[in-house]
């Protein structure tokens, strides 16, 4: 299996260090909730409520938002210029390193 390691800054300023397969199609929201870190990822991954919205924190380069991801940031609140949906980020091999801080609720 192929891992690469990430770090969420969580709501309390604590850094968590993941580990998280790019073998298995998953994505920011789905590594956070399986290791318990406090993301509800309410509609379950389709950019459609922004319970996962996180701040990119590293010099990280992701793929252009779609118009889906822009539309949900375009209506929810504490969005910020690095805003991304933790659902619409891919764990892949380019963003090995990444660092993350989970928005508030």
């Amino acid at each position: 299996m192929n891992e690469i390691s990430l770090t969420i800054i969580d709501r309390e300023n604590k850094h968590h260090l993941l580990k998280g397969p790019t073998d298995m199609n998953m994505n920011i929201m789905e590594i956070c909730k399986a290791y318990d870190l406090p993301v509800i990822g309410e509609c379950g991954g389709m950019a459609m409520c922004a319970t996962c919205q996180c701040y990119l924190e590293s010099e990280t380069v992701l793929p252009p938002q779609s118009d889906a991801e822009l539309d949900m940031l375009d209506q929810a609140f504490y969005v910020k210029e690095n805003s991304r949906l933790g659902c619409q980020i891919q764990l892949s091999d380019e963003i090995e390193g990444i660092v993350l801080r989970l928005a508030p609720e």
